[in-house]
């Protein structure tokens, strides 16, 4: 799982923590793409599942933080994904090279390409 919760940076010392909520209806979203973008303040991920056969697959969900939010967010996914491989042993990439993440993770491709 995560690590236990960190006051946010700037937090005073002494200051409660933050009890963070898990609400019993909250819904789960599978996710096996993800479009980036960012604009010079914000860093916007919209997630989609590409299921085999599918001609579309529309995006199910869209997170906006800023661009320190998402490089903590990145930070502890490192951190989150050493550790998971420390217990579980490594994540073999598949093959496909560079285009792979591209293909996954990049900028859609249009009909005509």
């Amino acid at each position: 799982m995560s690590n236990p919760p960190q006051p946010p940076a700037g937090t005073p010392p002494g200051a409660p923590p933050i009890n963070i909520e898990f609400p019993a209806n909250l819904p789960t979203q599978y996710a096996n793409f993800a479009l980036i973008m960012h604009t010079p303040g914000e860093i916007i991920v919209n997630f989609a599942s590409i299921m085999p056969g599918m001609q579309s697959a529309p995006i199910h969900t869209r997170i906006v933080m800023t661009p320190l939010h998402a490089k903590m967010m990145l930070n502890a996914l490192a951190e989150n994904l050493q550790k998971y491989e420390a217990q579980f042993g490594e994540i073999k990439m598949p093959a496909g090279g560079p285009g792979l993440a591209e293909q996954f993770f990049g900028h859609p491709k249009s009909p005509t390409d």
